[in-house]
């Protein structure tokens, strides 16, 4: 999930990350059970379809990202008036909705009908109560609009690059709302936002020019692109010599705020005292866990340290083993080659184990670009609903051009070989890409379970891809230390996430949860606490997701036994119905 994220009103929410495609899934359908009302399946399609028309076009961004090009030359309205039309127009459609019988809908209607009403009350409550707008510059930032436009070849590339000509032209416009509307933003949030903002003006003069270069359009494109080049520096100097000055705003949600955001992002009915509990109980678990993992690989490669005193003292042996796995890491220049070859391996394997159905969908392995970097280090990204062609990223991000070498080798001891693989189960199989892959094969009456793809779900069942793999042997031992490492990181994101925003959780607390408690780099750490302070809320999708996965499965054995369906026949009846919120899977299969 979702590091690319532009935080801003948006009338199609989704949950850090790029689109996911609906098609065609017949036979789900037909296993729906429909109540006798065709009038009211039909009213909510009719409100769905106008609901998607009119959103695309108040949005063109969003509309580019899941695959509608008819506003590819358009960039968002983000002034004043702009946001009190996405105001008004999602209040509108909440009013309309309301007024359908929830009742009388067939299952697979009522369940996209609370979707759409849920996400609709987030949009809200996003404009009126965070008004993010006012104080997060984040939202400003118009690479993704550039970039989603070049990324994919979905059209000829001359067609492509008129209408990115034509939001170059229209970047002074966000760039004059971001001065208009921002007022005493949190400082780690515009500290991000210069960073960010010279990685948009990078890829405007080095990646676009090749594509402009490409095409034989450089003499028409110099002077638009001088233009933007010249508003972002002009832009650039002015977060950094007026805004930041006065960047004295409270990063954190407070408890009222958090809570509502919390339920919002994740969809879950699990509540945030619930969710710490929880939390709290899995950490100590997972802890106990990875020592018993540690223990014979710690004689392995310490046989003459027998010390009963240091083999009893748990955190030691899993940081000694920590720290001699990573000494096998990968550098900038191996990361994309090694995170390649994985997906590979990681595919083998799945296949030999026979845990999923494995799609054949190509999945294209690329560099992270620079202006998307500084929040997390990998995402999957795959085309949106609405496109024609399917064309799926793994993007994984080499350390930035200004980190010194101790920083840099603190980041690959942290993702070094082991956790690589880790990351690409994760974030491509049988993670995010094969779950998305079998996602598009659902098809539904309208396309709201598409468009809104619940995070919760994707993430959860990305976060449990990897301790199916570690449990069935994947890379031995050796993975299984760091997919538990990766487990101690989604529980402690879940703490730190809720007690930052909601308990004034300071920096060095959580600095010392992570590291001490969750065996983490320095530099993770405090990646960590910047991205918990720019992303309140979406921390605790991984958590929360994972753990309603956990209990799918738990609840799905025990409805049909332990040895009545093949693991393979259980996941892929799991990832049937697209990517709803893990209840309405659990609702759909009639769980307990």
């Amino acid at each position: 999930m979702s590091a690319k994220v532009l935080l801003f009103i948006v009338i199609l929410l989704s949950a850090f990350a790029a689109g996911c495609r609906s098609e065609t899934n017949t036979n789900e359908i037909k296993e729906i059970p429909k109540v006798d009302n065709d009038a009211a399946d039909k009213e909510f399609e009719q409100l769905a379809v106008r609901f998607v028309d009119q959103s695309l076009e108040l949005n063109p961004e969003e509309a580019t990202r899941l695959g509608e090009h008819k506003f590819d030359g358009r960039l968002n309205d983000y002034s004043v008036n702009g946001i009190k039309r996405s105001l008004d127009f999602n209040k509108s459609f909440l009013a309309e909705l309301e007024k359908i019988p929830l009742a009388k809908l067939s299952r697979v209607n009522s369940i996209d009908y609370r979707i759409l009403k849920h996400n609709l009350e987030y949009a809200v409550f996003q404009i009126e109560t965070l008004k993010e707008h006012e104080w997060n510059p984040l939202t400003y930032n118009p690479g993704g609009a550039i970039y989603n436009l070049i990324a994919r070849d979905f059209a000829p590339l001359n067609e492509r690059l008129v209408n990115v000509k034509s939001r170059l032209e229209k970047i002074p416009d966000v760039l004059e709302a971001a001065r208009a509307n921002l007022n005493s933003p949190p400082k780690i949030h515009t500290e991000t936002a210069i960073s960010q903002n010279q990685g948009v003006i990078k890829l405007i003069k080095k990646d676009l020019q090749e594509f402009v270069e490409q095409a034989g359009l450089t003499k028409e494109f110099a002077p638009v692109q001088e233009r933007a080049i010249s508003a972002l520096e002009e832009y650039g100097k002015w977060l950094e010599n007026d805004l930041l000055p006065r960047s004295n705003g409270e990063s954190r949600l407070g408890a009222e705020r958090y809570s509502q955001k919390l339920r919002f992002s994740t969809d879950s009915d699990l509540t945030k005292e619930e969710i710490l509990k929880r939390a709290e109980e899995d950490l100590v678990k997972t802890q106990d866990r990875m020592y018993k993992i540690a223990l014979p690989l710690y004689n392995k490669f310490f046989p003459g340290e027998s010390d009963v005193k240091i083999l009893g003292e748990k955190s030691k042996i899993c940081k000694a083993v920590l720290a001699r796995l990573a000494e096998d890491r990968p550098d900038d220049e191996t990361i994309v080659g090694q995170a390649k070859k994985d997906v590979e391996e990681a595919t083998d394997f799945v296949r030999v184990k026979d845990l999923m159905t494995v799609p054949d969908e190509p999945l294209d392995v690329i560099e992270m670009p620079e202006f998307q970097r500084g929040v997390a280090i990998a995402y999957f990204d795959s085309a949106g609903p609405l496109e024609k062609k399917n064309e799926t990223f793994y993007a994984i991000a080499p350390t930035p051009s200004d980190w010194d070498e101790t920083r840099r080798e603190s980041f690959f001891r942290e993702y070094n070989d082991y956790m690589v693989k880790n990351l690409t189960v994760h974030e491509a199989m049988p993670g995010h890409y094969l779950q998305i892959m079998h996602s598009n094969q659902f098809k539904a009456p309208t396309m709201i379970r598409a468009i809104f793809r619940s995070g919760t779900f994707t993430e959860g069942w990305a976060v449990y891809s990897e301790q199916l793999m570690a449990e069935n042997g994947y890379g031995g031992p050796e993975v299984e230390m760091q997919q538990l490492k990766m487990r101690l990181r989604v529980i402690i994101n879940a703490i730190i996430d809720q007690k930052i925003h909601s308990a004034g959780m300071t920096e060095k607390q959580a600095l010392d949860l992570m590291m001490n408690e969750g065996y983490q780099e320095e530099g993770e750490a405090a990646g960590k606490w910047r991205r918990a302070n720019l992303t309140s809320a979406q921390l605790s999708t991984y958590f929360v997701g994972s753990s309603e996965m956990i209990d799918l499965v738990n609840a799905y054995r025990a409805k049909n036994g332990e040895n009545t369906s093949s693991d393979r026949t259980m996941h892929d009846k799991l990832l049937s119905f697209g990517s709803p919120p893990p209840k309405y899977i659990k609702e759909m299969l009639e769980l307990q």
